[in-house]
This record gives C-alpha cells, structure tokens and sequence, in this order.
C-alpha cells in the first residue's frame, strides 16, 4: 500500500534555525552562487554531452546528471534553512539579565578543572567552525553553558564523560564568520576550451 505525503499538524513548526547575520549571509552567497553560477555551468556541460551521442555510455552526461542532482539538493537544502532562519545578532546591546547570561551569540570564557582556560562562541548549526571556536548553541558544550553567569559553575555532560566547568566570562559582540568562497573544482571555474565535438 503506497503511503501518501503528510503534512505538519497543525500548530507545529520546524526547528529554528537560529543564526547570526554572518551566517545567514554566507548561506544566501552560496545559494546565489548555486543558482547563478554553478547550475547553469552544469546545465551547459550536460547539454554538450548530449549531443555526442549515446548518453549510456557517455561519462560527461552521467556526471553531468548526478552532480546537477547534488546541486538541486543543495539548493532545497539551503532554502529551507534560509526560510526558517531566526536571525540573532550578537552585536546587538543587551539590557538586564540577558547581558550576563549566556544564550545565542554569546562569547564565553571558561576554565575547565584542571585549569585549562578556554573561549567558544555560541552560533548556529550553519556556523560551527571550530578552528575559531564557534560551537553549535545544540552542542553539549553549548547546552552546558547555557544560562550561566559570570563566576557559575556548570557541568558538561559529554560522550567522553562529565567535566565541571567554570564560567569566568560572558560577552555579546559581533561574530566574524568565515565567508562562503567558491569552492576548489567548482565546474564554473574557469578551466579552459572544452575540445569542440
């Protein structure tokens, strides 16, 4: 028996998806990337291996085909995040409580038990990059530190184990986020004359 699409109950809404203004730039510069670069150079090599003959045997079209798959998937992939982004600008002044608290878009200083002194960012699931410290607000860390004050003590519960951590900082400024490049391979890079058929 074929089992027919179903929709979300009524009242209920996909995950947030929350991320700083970086982040959702980064997303829409490699989805205008896809869509206005990328695609069409796909499409064009698709085309041209076409028109060589048998389309069974012919290498060009079959990558052709699955890479413009990858890519159609991609973009439905970066739409639906770009759609349910919330953004979070950490740069933003806080006022009460909320300024020495951590949540989304905090930078935090902590120092761990045995007295290794550590500083994350907290950002969204599409920022994560740890060669600059920036956590996923969903991570253990994250989790851990959420709520925390300046002088609290907060324990990790990690897969390695638990850990106790000691919150010696809490501050809100403007994430850098690295920017979308275009990447090595890419087909709309420009690699020369493909031979005429």
């Amino acid at each position: 028996m074929r089992r027919l699409p179903t929709k979300e109950a009524p009242g209920k809404h996909p995950p947030k998806n929350y991320i700083t203004p970086g982040g959702l730039q980064r997303l829409k510069d490699e989805l205008k990337f896809l869509l206005t670069r990328e695609r069409p150079a796909v499409t064009a090599v698709v085309s041209w291996a076409a028109g060589n003959g048998d389309r069974s045997e012919n290498a060009d079209y079959q990558y052709g085909k699955r890479r413009l798959r990858q890519i159609d998937s991609r973009i439905r992939f970066l739409t639906k995040r770009i759609d349910a982004a919330q953004v979070v600008d950490p740069g933003i002044p806080r006022r009460g409580p909320a300024a020495t608290q951590v949540f989304f878009g905090a930078t935090v200083r902590f120092s761990t038990a045995a007295g290794h002194e550590r500083e994350v960012s907290i950002v969204g699931i599409d920022e994560v990059d740890l060669d600059r410290n920036h956590i996923s607000w969903i991570s253990p860390l994250a989790k851990a530190l959420m709520k925390a004050r300046e002088g609290d003590s907060v324990v990790l519960h990690a897969p390695g184990g638990t850990e106790r951590l000691d919150v010696l900082e809490v501050r809100y400024e403007s994430i850098a986020v690295k920017v979308f490049t275009e990447p090595a391979g890419a087909e709309s890079t420009a690699k020369g004359p493909r031979p005429a058929g």
